[in-house]
C-alpha cells in the first residue's frame, strides 16, 4: 500500500528504515522544511512537498503517516481524514481529549482506519510480559509503579522545542499508559496528581509546562498505578520506562514499556516470598520496528475492516493526560472517558496437547510442547539432592514443561509448587510423568499412575510414559522415595536377584504398552510416551499398540545425536525429548561449542540447547543454579544455522558410553 509521510523530522527516517521489508511503499513526503522533505524523498525515489493539500492531490496514497510535531498531530490527522485518507499518527493523537474523540468519530463516520503510536505494546518484551500476566502468575493485580523518565530533552534532541511545549506526559507517559490500557483496559479515574516546575537554573531553554508530574491512576479492571513522568529525571537514571506490577500472588518487572528490542533480563518475575528471577524469551524474537504498526493498520484496510482500535486507545490516553493535568491543578479525583478503548492483551502460551480421546492411533498428532523443558530428577553428580527450590526457580523463569517420574520421589513437592500462589495456571504447564520399570504389570502401572496423580494434585498427565522399555521385578510401591533411605530406594527401584544381577520381570514391551494404554482409556493421561528406546523397540510399540506414542524421550547430545531415530519420529509426528543433554563428560569443553557460543553470545551449554531446538527436539536440562536455569531456557530462543548444526553434528562419537 502506498503511504504519504507528513513530517520529515528525526522520527521519519526511523519509520522509513523498515519500509523495504514491509508491504508498504513511500509515495511522497511532506514537510514545511523543503530541504528536509527532499532529502528523505530522494532516499526513496518519491516526490517531496511543502504543502499537505498539494501532496494529497498529487499523490495516490490511501494511507497518511502523521509524523509532525506533537501539537500538529490533531490538525494534520483531521485534514487527512477529511480527504478520505486512512491515518496512522505519531503519539499523542491530539493534545485535547475532545479533539481526540472527534477524530475517532470522524474516522468512524467515514469508514476510515485510524491508528496511533506507540505500537510498542506489540514489541517482543512487552508481549512476553503480557503473556506472563495471562499465565495467571500474579493473580489479581492490585498495585503498579510506572516511570517515564524522558530526561533533559535539551541534551539529547536537536529540536527540543516541541517537547518543551507539551511536557513529559504527552511524549513519555503515553508509553506506559498505552501498554497498561492494552493489558487492563481503560483508566476509570485519576485519584490524585501533582506537578512540579523543577529545572536547572543554568538552562536557557525551559519547559513551558510542568517538567515533572506524578499521578495515581485507578483502572476500571482493578489495578491502581502510580505514574511518574519527568523531563528532570535523566533518562539514564535507574528507571527509564520501567514498570513494576504487584498482584496477590507475585510481582512482575518490565525494564522498558517503550523498548523495541528484547533481552533475557528485560522481564523479571517474583512470586510472593521469593526473589525476582529473569524470565527470558523462549522463542526467537525480532525487534519491533516503527513501521510494523503502520503495516498492521494497512492490513486491516486491505481486509475491508479498517481498524480504529489504536485511535480509540490513543484518544483515551490523551484523556488520561488531560485528567492528570486537571487533578494536579486541584480538581480532586477526575473521571476519564474510556473513548471505547478496550484491553487487547496477548494470550497465554498453549503448551498442552489438544483434547483428544479417539484411541485411533492419533495421539502423536495432539501434542504441543514448549521449546525447552526442565528435568526434575533428584540424582545429580552421583548423589540425591533436594530440587524444590530449583523447580520453583524454573517455573518462575518460564519453563512450562516439567519432566517428572515416580522414580524421582518428589512428585509431591512439584504438586505443592504447582498449587502454591504464583504458580502458572494448570492449563499452561505440560506435565510429563513416567512409570518405573518395576510397575509394568497392569495393576502396578495403574496404581503408580493414580499415586502420581494424587501426589501432583492433577486429574490427568499431559503425557504418561514408560520410563524404560524393559521390566524389573516389583518389590513394593514407590511413593515418596525421597523420604526413604537411599538403601531402601535402591532396593525398591533396582531389585537384585540371587545372582547379583537385576531381577527382571516377564513383561514384554508390547504388553507394557498395552497396560499403559489403559491409563489413557481411564482419562488419566491425554497422550502416551516411551523413554530410552531403540528404533526397533519403538517400531514394536507402533506395530502392536492401539495408540501411537506422542512422545519419545531418549538421551541425546552431540556425542550421541540419535539423528536416525529423530528423523524416524519426525516422519510419524512423534515429538522427541532429549534427557541428559548437557551431562556427557567433556562435552561442554569442546572447542567447537565454545567457538559457536562466542559468535552468538551463548555458553557451550546454550549451544547444545539451541542445537537440539533447531532440530525440533525438546531438551530438558536440569540445574540447581539460577543462572544456569535462566540461561538454558533463554538458549531455547536461539536457532542455529545449517552450517552451525553440521559443526555440532561432527562431534558424534560412535563409541560414546556413559
Amino acid at each position: 500500500m502506498n503511504c504519504l509521510f507528513v513530517g520529515a523530522g528525526s522520527i521519519a527516517p526511523e519509520y522509513a528504515a523498515g519500509l523495504s521489508g514491509s508491504s508498504l511503499s513511500l509515495a511522497g513526503v511532506v514537510d514545511l522544511d523543503g530541504d528536509r522533505a527532499a532529502t528523505l524523498a530522494a532516499d526513496h525515489d518519491c516526490p517531496s512537498f511543502t504543502d499537505m493539500e498539494t501532496a494529497l492531490s498529487a499523490v495516490d496514497a490511501p494511507l497518511v503517516v502523521n509524523l509532525t510535531s506533537h501539537a500538529a498531530h490533531g490538525p494534520v490527522t483531521r485534514t487527512a481524514l477529511d480527504a478520505d485518507r486512512h491515518v496512522y499518527s505519531q503519539k499523542p493523537l491530539a493534545l485535547d481529549a475532545d479533539e481526540a474523540r472527534e477524530l475517532v468519530a470522524l474516522a468512524r463516520d467515514r469508514g476510515l482506519a485510524l491508528g496511533c503510536a506507540p505500537g510498542t505494546p506489540r514489541a517482543p518484551s512487552q508481549r512476553r510480559a503480557g503473556r506472563l500476566l495471562a499465565d495467571g502468575r500474579l493473580g489479581p493485580v492490585g498495585l503498579g509503579y510506572a516511570h517515564a523518565h524522558v530526561g533533559r530533552v535539551t541534551d539529547w534532541h536537536d529540536r527540543p522545542d516541541s517537547f518543551l511545549e507539551i511536557g513529559p506526559l504527552y511524549d513519555g507517559a503515553v508509553y506506559p499508559l498505552a501498554l497498561l490500557v492494552a493489558w487492563f483496559g481503560p483508566v476509570d479515574r485519576v485519584r490524585v496528581a501533582d506537578a512540579l516546575d523543577v529545572w536547572p537554573e543554568r538552562e536557557d531553554r525551559r519547559p513551558s509546562t510542568p517538567s515533572h508530574v506524578e499521578a495515581t491512576l485507578a483502572f476500571a479492571a482493578g489495578p491502581t498505578v502510580r505514574l511518574t513522568a519527568s523531563f528532570y529525571a535523566p533518562h539514564r537514571s535507574r528507571e527509564f520506562y520501567g514498570l513494576e506490577l504487584h498482584g496477590d500472588d507475585g510481582s512482575l518487572y518490565l525494564k522498558g514499556t517503550g523498548a523495541m528490542d528484547t533481552a533475557r533480563d528485560h522481564i523479571r518475575f517474583g512470586r510472593v516470598g521469593r526473589e525476582y528471577v529473569n524470565a527470558p524469551p523462549t522463542t526467537p524474537e525480532d525487534p519491533y520496528e516503527y513501521v510494523d504498526a503502520v503495516e498492521r493498520l494497512a492490513a486491516t484496510v486491505e481486509s475491508g475492516l479498517p481498524s480504529r482500535a489504536g485511535g480509540r486507545r490513543g484518544a483515551h490516553v490523551v484523556g488520561v493526560c488531560n485528567a492528570i493535568e486537571a487533578a494536579a491543578e486541584g480538581s480532586g479525583p477526575v473521571a476519564v472517558d474510556d473513548c471505547g478503548a478496550t484491553a487487547e492483551p496477548p494470550p497465554a502460551p498453549v503448551v498442552r496437547p489438544a483434547e483428544s480421546s479417539t484411541g485411533d492411533g492419533s495421539g502423536a498428532a495432539a501434542i504441543r510442547l514448549p521449546a525447552v523443558g526442565f528435568g526434575c530428577s533428584r540424582y545429580r553428580d552421583g548423589a540425591y539432592v533436594e530440587r524444590a527450590d530449583s523447580i520453583a526457580t524454573a517455573l518462575d523463569a518460564g519453563y512450562r514443561l516439567l519432566d517428572s517420574a515416580e522414580l524421582y520421589g518428589n512428585e509431591h513437592r512439584i504438586g505443592e509448587l504447582l498449587g502454591a500462589p504464583g504458580a502458572p495456571d494448570r492449563e499452561h504447564v505440560f506435565l510429563l510423568g513416567k512409570a518405573w520399570r518395576t510397575n509394568h504389570r497392569r495393576e502396578h502401572l495403574l496404581a503408580a499412575c493414580a499415586g502420581s496423580r494424587e501426589e501432583l494434585g492433577i486429574e490427568a498427565f499431559d503425557c504418561y510414559a514408560l520410563h524404560w522399555p524393559s521390566a524389573l521385578e516389583h518389590r513394593g510401591e514407590l511413593s515418596r522415595l525421597a523420604e526413604r533411605s537411599v538403601e531402601r530406594q535402591e532396593a525398591l527401584t533396582f531389585p537384585g536377584g540371587e545372582d547379583g544381577e537385576p531381577a527382571t520381570a516377564d513383561v514384554s514391551l508390547a504388553t507394557a504398552w498395552e497396560n499403559l494404554e489403559a491409563v489413557r482409556e481411564r482419562g488419566w493421561a491425554r497422550t502416551l510416551g516411551v523413554c530410552n528406546v531403540s528404533r526397533a523397540q519403538l517400531e514394536t510399540v507402533l506395530e502392536t499398540g492401539s495408540v501411537d506414542p506422542a512422545l519419545v524421550q531418549v538421551e541425546r547430545h552431540p556425542y550421541r545425536p540419535r539423528n536416525g531415530l529423530v528423523e524416524f519420529c519426525r516422519e510419524r509426528g512423534i515429538r522427541v525429548v532429549a534427557h541428559s543433554p548437557l551431562s556427557a563428560s567433556g562435552l561442554l569443553d569442546e572447542p567447537v561449542l565454545n567457538a559457536i557460543g562466542t559468535e552468538r553470545g551463548l555458553s557451550p551449554a546454550g549451544v547444545v540447547i539451541a542445537w537440539n531446538v533447531s532440530r525440533g527436539v525438546v531438551p530438558i536440562p536440569s540445574s540447581t543454579a539460577e543462572s544456569h536455569v535462566v540461561s538454558n531456557l533463554a538458549a531455547g530462543g536461539e536457532r542455529l544455522t545449517d552450517e552451525e548444526i553440521a559443526r555440532v553434528d561432527a562431534l558424534r562419537d560412535p563409541d560414546f558410553e556413559r
